[in-house]
């Protein structure tokens, strides 16, 4: 980014503005290139937080604050590519990834967009409304990173690490741990840090001991909080309270934690889905799907919910 930005203007330093509001939970929308309300709202919203008059004009003050709390953790959009089936190298190796990680795709991550990998490519689509063309371009790559949760990909090895999680302004290490289900003191020892304080964007790793009893959730387009609670077999209140949630307002790429419950959780049936592919999908089998539906044939019906065992 350089120069001076401002509400109406566009171009590429825009889109890097965009990505790095994003990255630190200040922007939710689409990377556009064009310096619009959201883009002005995030922009003030951060100016506010490190202590920077909140004009919304990015400047230079304002640009260095951004790449310091971003600089280690983000690949910009921009120089994403366009991806499509035939493609190969370390970008689709990224795709397959986060399309694995978000449960649309099952195969192996071996840099080869194959079939396998657009047909995950484009059920991701159907279901974020972007169009099932099967090609990974700007908007996709957008989307795809929002709900991933982060913008790089943090491979992790270490067997004692079974997440990681990315700070937004408010958090405490306290608030963390006690929505994690761990300690301060193993918080600070699984990252090597030797004071309480953290930085927005800053990614911390979560010690395994923390998540047994909770499962994953990314929040997508269309999601309430009474929608998640009723999928998962729980209620509004419980989510509000292991989430630490003070309202019902979600946004697009929030992780939230789901108490397991009743050893199942639901999935309503969409267009183009068959039994086999969602068996395949969660990693789970068309019998087992079959016995615990009570279904006597393959055949689903838009809309039908299915329970699916959560041990997938």
């Amino acid at each position: 980014m350089y120069g001076t930005l401002k509400l109406g203007d566009t171009g590429n330093d825009v889109k890097i503005l965009q990505e790095k509001l994003k990255i630190l939970g200040y922007y939710s929308a689409l990377i556009t290139g064009s310096f619009g309300l959201s883009t002005l709202e995030g922009v003030k919203a951060f100016q506010k937080e490190v202590g920077l008059p909140d004009t919304g004009v990015v400047d230079e003050q304002t640009r260095d604050k951004l790449i310091e709390y971003t600089e280690s953790n983000i690949a910009p959009i921009s120089v994403y590519p366009t991806i499509r089936l035939g493609t190969t190298g370390s970008y689709v190796t990224d795709l397959q990834t986060k399309l694995k990680a978000l449960l649309y795709y099952t195969g192996s991550i071996n840099g080869n967009f194959d079939l396998e990998t657009e047909n995950a490519v484009k059920r991701f689509q159907v279901n974020n409304e972007l169009g099932a063309d099967g090609i990974v371009g700007s908007k996709t790559w957008s989307l795809l990173n929002s709900l991933y949760g982060n913008l790089n990909d943090c491979a992790l090895s270490s067997e004692e690490v079974s997440d990681t999680y990315k700070v937004v302004s408010g958090d405490t290490l306290y608030g963390i741990a006690k929505r994690f289900n761990t300690t301060v003191d193993a918080l600070k020892s699984l990252n090597n840090l030797t004071s309480d304080v953290l930085r927005i964007g800053q990614i911390l790793k979560i010690p395994k001991n923390g998540q047994d009893e909770y499962i994953k959730y990314t929040v997508k387009s269309g999601d309430t909080l009474y929608g998640i609670a009723k999928k998962y077999n729980t209620t509004v209140s419980v989510l509000k309270s292991l989430n630490n949630l003070t309202s019902d307002i979600l946004r697009i790429g929030q992780i939230l934690n789901i108490p397991i419950s009743d050893n199942y959780i639901n999935y309503v049936v969409m267009q183009g889905d068959t039994l086999y592919g969602i068996a395949l999908r969660y990693n789970t089998s068309v019998n087992t799907l079959m016995s615990l539906n009570n279904l006597t044939s393959d055949l689903l019906r838009i809309g039908q919910v299915l329970k699916i065992p959560v041990n997938t």
